[in-house]
């Protein structure tokens, strides 16, 4: 969830760490500092709130104090708080109580109280109120002057999560690192070594990179780098090629990351499509979801949290009806402690935008062991998602900067539909008829797509009205409640507005209580099936006076007569199936989000108290 970075070479650290910890700033924090080794001690800078704030006191810090910060080692990072409230003593680095060590630690230590008691016995004074400086106060009790040895001792005593990164004031150009269940990248330059948890912090300096193992930890100075397993001794993981250029996590014309985000859609689904769609067939390259091993599957569970898990919701849908098989979504924070029901002859579909959600990797391993195979729908390459998989579907969505998911959420949701449409055509359960109209339908979803962001001007409209609001709620049935969810929660996200998702057909069973005059309702009406229950749930809401406001799909002329005589609002998306609709019907509801939030000054790409990349509990 935080960002972990630092740099050794010949040049001034400061300047990268600084730039890099912006950089990463999307993936959440409240705070942030950096630890640079000097001459005669480690110099440390650090600060609530965001990294601008941090750059203005290392300049403060230059000038009012005796510490230059312009030594070419250090550690940096951006917190996001699990353990102890947003305070500068909580923040990250924390320095031993003899100087000798900074620490920055992403992840949780599980065992910090057992361990803080100890030193604590032993005279150590703790500043701050967190898990990590037992780290620091471990280095310091093991240290009798072998940094690597005090190391590899003090991660023998830790439990938990961890990418960890010390400093030693006795080695000027040297950084030990670990890695377990946290996400930690080197980056291989001439003359200098940089890692961080993300590669936006790294793609500027190098393309050049290798991702650790969990349980492995490696020595970094100038001139290489030594991996090492948790036995001690040397492994050599691939050094790997980013494959996207800096100018893709760069805002360019876009007011917001979000808004480019958005409007990158249909360039990035056809990318994430086409390559795997020809001449009329799916090809899905080191697949070994064969035809043999797909007529053994009896059940598919798909899990994934947030707006990962509502895509799984959407795609359900497609995956059921397509595979013929039973289908179910699961929380993947509620999947690891259920006792599920799994075995040999169970697909798990995992999804993770970034392959380092620590509660999906945690039910990938739980559904592993019970036999599962696993397929993850994932966008980083070598994350820890992948390598715990059994096959591995790349969103190529490029780097996702704005915490609120959009081109992430669409991309899984596109894949899900390959999938479902890959397996329809092994096992042939629909004719070749229905696979061609959907395989068409399929490739033309990124043109469509483009049609709907032609719709800004209205939903900006809308935006307008919604933003003056406390509440609003979504309504949809069957792939439009599926809609609904994604819709809420991207308004929620972004503009704080409360707004919640409900089942059409379940409102009359309790919810419809909290209707009336001063209610805003978004219906998502563009399931053609049922559309004739959707509008009936909405006269019900108008009964009691509630402001409604529908999304359609284009539809014959008797439906499009219902539905301008019962509304006061109402976008239209293109047509397209039923199965396929919720990537089409979402894309309103992204820029409805996203307008509103702008209209109440909200800092669209940081809400408040969310992390993009949530590697913790």
């Amino acid at each position: 969830m935080c960002g972990i970075i630092g740099f050794t070479g010949k040049t001034e650290a400061s300047p990268i760490l600084l730039d890099g910890l912006s950089k990463m700033e999307y993936r959440g924090n409240d705070s942030a500092g950096i630890a640079i080794l000097g001459d005669k001690c480690i110099e440390v800078a650090k600060t609530i709130g965001y990294v601008s704030a941090l750059q203005e006191k290392v300049l403060q810090e230059k000038t009012k104090t005796m510490c230059s910060f312009t030594g070419a080692c250090g550690i940096g990072h951006t917190r996001w708080a699990t353990h102890g409230a947003v305070l500068e003593k909580n923040a990250h680095p924390h320095i031993s109580n003899d100087g000798t060590f900074a620490v920055c630690h992403n992840g949780i230590i599980e065992n910090f109280l057992p361990l803080r008691a100890q030193f604590e016995s032993k005279g150590y004074v703790f500043k701050s109120d967190t898990d990590t400086e037992v780290v620091v106060a471990s280095l310091q009790y093991n240290y009798t002057g072998d940094f690597k040895k005090a190391f590899e001792l003090t991660l023998e005593q830790l439990e938990g999560s961890y990418a960890l990164a010390v400093i030693c004031l006795d080695n000027p150009d040297t950084i030990y690192v670990a890695k377990k269940n946290a996400p930690l990248i080197i980056g291989l330059g001439k003359g200098f070594h940089i890692f961080a948890s993300d590669v936006t912090a790294i793609i500027t300096h190098t393309k050049d990179v290798m991702y650790l193992d969990d349980n492995t930890y490696a020595c970094i100075t100038p001139a290489r780098t030594d991996v090492f397993s948790s036995d001690g001794n040397i492994i050599q993981p691939p050094i790997e090629k980013i494959n996207w250029n800096a100018e893709t996590a760069e805002k360019g014309e876009y007011e917001h990351f979000m808004l480019k985000e958005i409007m990158e859609q249909p360039a990035v689904i056809a990318h994430t499509l086409n390559h795997r769609m020809k001449d009329g067939n799916i090809i899905l390259d080191n697949f070994s979801l064969t035809h043999d091993v797909l007529q053994k599957i009896t059940r598919i569970v798909i899990t994934a949290c947030g707006s990962a898990y509502y895509a799984g919701c959407a795609g359900k849908y497609a995956i059921e009806k397509l595979f013929g098989k039973i289908v179910t979504v699961e929380l993947a924070s509620e999947l690891r402690y259920s006792e599920p029901l799994i075995d040999k002859n169970t697909l798990l579909i995992a999804i993770s935008q970034s392959g380092e959600t620590a509660d999906t990797i945690a039910a990938i391993k739980e559904c592993k062991a019970r036999g599962a195979h696993v397929l993850s729908i994932v966008n980083v390459f070598s994350s820890t998602i992948t390598k715990l998989s059994d096959d591995v579907l790349y969103t190529y969505a490029g780097p996702e900067i704005a915490v609120a998911t959009t081109k992430g959420y669409t991309t899984q949701l596109a894949l899900l539909y390959l999938f479902a449409l890959y397996v329809a055509s092994d096992l042939k359960t629909i004719s070749q008829n229905e696979y061609n109209i959907l395989y068409n339908e399929l490739r033309d979803l990124p043109r469509k797509i483009e049609q709907c962001l032609a719709l800004e001007p209205s939903i900006k409209k809308l935006a307008s009205t919604l933003s003056k609001t406390d509440t609003v709620f979504f309504l949809g049935r069957n792939t439009d409640l599926a809609v609904a969810y994604e819709g809420a929660l991207k308004l929620k996200e972004i503009s704080y507005i409360h707004a919640e998702s409900y089942a059409s057909g379940e409102l009359k069973h309790g919810s419809i209580a909290l209707i009336d005059e001063h209610t805003k309702v978004v219906a998502i009406c563009c399931n053609q099936k049922l559309l004739e229950k959707s509008m009936s749930n909405c006269l019900e809401v108008i009964a009691r006076g509630a402001d409604v406001h529908i999304i359609g799909m284009q539809a014959p002329a008797s439906a499009k007569t219902a539905h301008d005589s019962m509304h006061d609002y109402e976008i239209q998306i293109p047509f397209t199936t039923d199965e396929f609709l919720p990537i089409l019907a979402v894309i309103p509801l992204q820029l409805l989000a996203y307008h509103v939030a702008v209209i109440k000054k909200c800092n669209v790409d940081k809400p408040r108290n969310l992390a993009k990349s949530v590697t913790v509990e």
